[in-house]
């Protein structure tokens, strides 16, 4: 036994000596917190809240359901948060700035995990604990803030290109696009057919709010553009990020993407493609649950999101799961986010909900690549995304992002101008301190 884990078992011991109660005095070795960390409740155990988005599907309520099942003693409460990313957000930083302990595990888009853990909103967690070298590399790094780590991945996400491959087939298409310009022709061949009358050619998510920070990075990172470079400077004002914006702009402009995706989330887009209103679109994996069971099923397949001059680049998406700073019971949460974060469960939600697993090991195992074949497309698009700006001031610069780029979509500014004004907002952003 190490001295400093002897001087831990010795203070506790004297407290409980002194107190006669069962609590826990001291935090696990090796986690760090700050908030009620330390408080005799904080590394207690008893009920705990997961706090996460909407889920549509059931996954999550069903694995929050197997813990309580074996921990009835230690129950755990999934709270609903609203299924836009940005409101999720901002009702986590409310809770943390109130220092509330309502909120006991968070469900972070992982490109929120650095904003987090440099505010102290969440606890420095034990690597050893976790299996994080099963992990895909990309995705566990998106868990670390300067060395340390702060969450442990539930969820790997990237972008894929949905189809439809009766259209397709009918059309004289043997294959996917590679290229933005390659689907643009498999459109028009498409649209010439009977069937496929009014249908528009493709959509993504281009309402002002994160998906749109995500089509946008997706589109310049596909055009040989960068929104920030590798030391999380600026870089948008360029050639390459122009050539990005302007195939959406220009899309538009033509009626590639149909004018009414301007309002399009996650979910209103992947009704059109259901409807029968979009040859193409950019969704992530967690559709292909949905899609099954509407009217297309058996008619649409995935491919990795197309480019300027070859295959594009998706963002980096998934979800980490954190423990709030100022949360109760926090060795349960530990005990929580072992359970939640596993291989099985992993398993499970690709099966209940097409949610992309983070264990590399899922993705070569035959048998779910025979029942569920994207897998490889979506591993692909996983170890080949680009990650958002990761950055403490995030909420400025996917703010910055959705203002000019919409701009730009809706023919306000050029894209020239929306791209000088995005590099200066954003330089602007990255400074505050």
């Amino acid at each position: 036994m190490s001295n400093e884990i002897a001087l831990r078992v010795f203070r506790c011991s004297a407290v409980l000596a002194v107190a006669g109660l069962l609590i826990t005095c001291c935090g696990p070795p090796g986690v760090t917190g700050s908030g009620r960390a330390g408080t005799s409740s904080s590394w207690g155990r008893g009920p705990i809240t997961l706090a996460a988005g909407r889920d549509s599907t059931g996954a999550t309520q069903a694995a929050v359901d197997r813990w309580n099942t074996l921990h009835p003693k230690e129950r755990a409460t999934y709270i609903r948060l609203p299924a836009d990313p940005d409101s999720q957000r901002q009702q986590m930083i409310q809770n943390a700035e109130m220092k509330s302990d309502a909120y006991t595990v968070l469900d972070l888009d992982l490109v929120w995990t650095p904003e987090f853990a440099a505010h102290r909103w969440v606890d420095r967690l034990p690597g050893r604990r976790f299996p994080l070298s099963r992990m895909l590399g990309p995705v566990v790094a998106t868990a670390r803030y300067r060395g340390g780590l702060y969450a442990v991945p539930d969820s790997a996400g990237g972008g894929l290109l949905y189809y439809r491959t009766d259209l397709l087939r009918k059309a004289g298409v043997s294959r996917p696009p590679t290229t933005w310009a390659e689907m643009k022709a498999d459109c028009a061949r498409v649209r010439k057919l009977a069937e496929a009358r009014g249908m528009s050619c493709y959509a993504g998510q281009f309402q002002k709010y994160e998906g749109l920070t995500v089509n946008f990075a997706e589109a310049v990172d596909s055009a040989g553009g960068t929104v920030t470079d590798a030391g999380g400077r600026p870089d948008v004002d360029t050639p390459a990020a122009k050539k990005g914006l302007d195939f959406l702009v220009g899309s538009f402009r033509d009626g590639t993407i149909p004018r009414e995706a301007l309002t399009y989330e996650e979910k209103e887009s992947r009704l059109a493609f259901e409807g029968g209103k979009l040859v193409f679109l950019r969704n992530w994996s967690y559709m292909n649950s949905l899609a099954v069971k509407s009217r297309i099923a058996g008619r649409f397949a995935t491919a990795p999101l197309p480019g300027l001059t070859g295959p594009g680049s998706s963002s980096l998406g998934g979800h980490d799961l954190a423990v709030s700073a100022y949360a109760r019971n926090k060795a349960t949460a530990l005990d929580f986010i072992t359970f939640y974060t596993s291989q099985e469960n992993a398993t499970a939600f690709l099966e209940q909900a097409a949610s992309g697993p983070p264990y590399t090991a899922v993705y070569d195992d035959r048998t779910l690549t025979g029942r569920y074949p994207y897998l490889p497309v979506l591993k692909r698009s996983v170890l080949h995304a680009v990650p958002r700006p990761r950055v403490v001031q995030y909420g400025d610069v996917t703010a910055a992002i959705q203002q000019q780029a919409y701009a730009a979509l809706t023919g306000a500014k050029s894209s020239a101008q929306a791209l000088r004004d995005l590099q200066s907002a954003l330089l602007t952003a990255v400074a505050a301190r």
